[in-house]
């Protein structure tokens, strides 16, 4: 089982996971990214080409399954204006066991921080900037290279 949204209303966290606790494994690992209050951020605004960036989750969701022992994959991503504190992203995992759940659910998020094609724009006091990649989300996605 792999679910793949890209939404702009908030997502919880019971509803998301419960498909997949569902499964029966013996595991479900999740990891759920936040928007940062950096300073004097007051908005952050994620843009996307729709089908691009669902074919970009669902690859990434897949290649976590190939690679794994999994019985399901979830990638929730939001998109349009959010506030800091919000949620904006989740990746899980369910596996008969918590290796396998675990590295799956890193995996995810480390390969969709470099993989999946979002563009952000910070707004703060009085100005917008758009986000450029990290050098540190480039190191976590090359250590699942092979």
């Amino acid at each position: 089982m792999i679910s793949v949204s890209v939404q702009q209303a908030p997502f919880a966290l019971d509803e998301a996971l419960a498909p997949l606790e569902a499964l029966g494994g013996g595991a479900v690992a999740s990891f759920v990214g936040l928007v940062r209050a950096d300073g004097d951020v007051e908005q952050l605004t994620l843009e996307h080409y729709p089908v691009m960036t669902e074919t970009a989750l669902r690859g990434i969701a897949e290649q976590a399954s190939a690679r794994w022992s999994l019985l399901g994959a979830t990638i929730i991503h939001r998109v349009g204006p959010m506030q800091p504190g919000e949620r904006i992203v989740l990746a899980a995992a369910c596996a008969p066991h918590r290796r396998d759940a675990l590295d799956a659910c890193a995996f995810m998020i480390d390969r969709l921080k470099t993989d999946a094609p979002f563009w952000k724009s910070e707004s703060r006091v009085g100005q917008a900037n758009w986000v450029e990649a990290r050098e540190s989300d480039e190191a976590a996605a090359s250590r699942w290279s092979p």
